[in-house]
């Protein structure tokens, strides 16, 4: 994903900035503890889509 994209997307829920991880395939909320799916490239920001993470779920993708 380009990165000017990724600087401005936010999380749907807090609006807060969106990690990506190295496999590139979701989008976390670091503070909502969700990641959001990747498909094919466009990243899929719909607060129904958010899977909810563990916290050392998020530590592991750092």
């Amino acid at each position: 994903m380009d990165n000017k994209l990724l600087d401005i997307l936010v999380c749907p829920l807090c609006n807060s900035k969106l990690y990506q991880p190295k496999d590139k395939q979701q989008l976390i909320c670091k503070f909502d503890r969700l990641s959001f799916p990747v498909d094919d490239g466009i990243p899929v920001l719909l607060p129904e889509k958010g899977t909810s993470l563990t916290r050392e779920q998020i530590e592991q993708l750092n």
